[in-house]
């Protein structure tokens, strides 16, 4: 005797098309099967149907195109983010030559892309501190920050990777005038590298992560269908004498991203 499945319906005919779109039978780039033909194969109610197109579009799989249908989805480029070695990784890179840092970055470390595969963005300002940069600073309201936009993709899809924005004590970067322009990106060794030249060595890199909805305009530009989540990412960096020299928020794609932690534990004396 077999146990009764409780899923709801709609779960289980999204399960059933996803298998056939994972196995190829619904190959990428093919139109779904219309309401009408997936109620009538299924026999589901049309509202069953669209909950289950729903849950594949939240998965990603598949994506509507206004007055043309749903169609599956090529599968998206996928960040595997493994932070507890990433930041060693690019300290050890800051004391590299320039060509050697040119050859690779953070992002083709997370995705497996090369340089040519990428295009980069970038964006430039001078803010003040509101209370809450000034609190993970530890300085007053109205301290002078280098706020930096930064978002990479893929040069074979539009939507970026990840967004992330980066904010550093204006006092602190400005004796580099080449760290205060946006025309100097994408910089070979990445902020690590940068602080590096005004005398900055980082000591830790505190992460805090967290899934919530995504902004309206994260949405837009990371091409996040309804219902999937953000990963927000705050990485605060303190230098060998304890002051906060980076806090910055890292805004990725629930749908495609992997955060990979790995802890090693010391063994117990015999």
């Amino acid at each position: 005797m077999t146990s009764r499945d409780w899923r709801p319906r709609y779960l289980r005919l999204a399960e059933e098309l996803r298998e056939r779109i994972v196995s190829g039978e619904l190959p990428q780039g093919s139109a779904m099967p219309s309401e009408t033909e997936l109620a009538e194969t299924s026999q589901m109610s049309r509202t069953s149907v669209r909950n289950a197109i729903r849950q594949l579009r939240e998965w990603g799989l598949v994506r509507a195109e206004q007055g043309r249908g749903t169609y599956v989805r090529a599968p998206r480029q996928r960040i595997r983010r493994r932070n507890t070695q990433r930041y060693q990784w690019e300290k050890d890179r800051v004391l590299l030559d320039d060509a050697e840092r040119r050859r690779t970055g953070g992002t083709e470390h997370d995705t497996g892309l090369t340089v040519d595969d990428l295009k980069f963005h970038a964006e430039y300002s001078q803010v003040e501190a509101d209370k809450e940069m000034a609190a993970a600073f530890g300085l007053p309201v109205g301290t002078p920050l280098l706020r930096r936009v930064y978002w990479t993709s893929s040069r074979h899809e539009t939507a970026p990777l990840s967004a992330s924005y980066s904010y550093l004590p204006y006092d602190l970067v400005k004796a580099n005038k080449q760290l205060l322009s946006a025309d100097y990106e994408p910089w070979p060794g990445g902020t690590q590298h940068q602080l590096h030249t005004v005398g900055v060595e980082l000591d830790r890199i505190e992460e805090v992560v967290r899934a919530r909805p995504p902004l309206p305009d994260e949405a837009e530009l990371l091409d996040i269908e309804a219902g999937v989540a953000v990963l927000d990412v705050r990485k605060t960096s303190y230098d060998i004498i304890g002051r906060v020299v980076e806090v910055a928020d890292i805004v990725f794609p629930g749908d495609r991203t992997e955060l990979c932690f790995t802890t090693k534990l010391k063994r117990w004396n015999a």
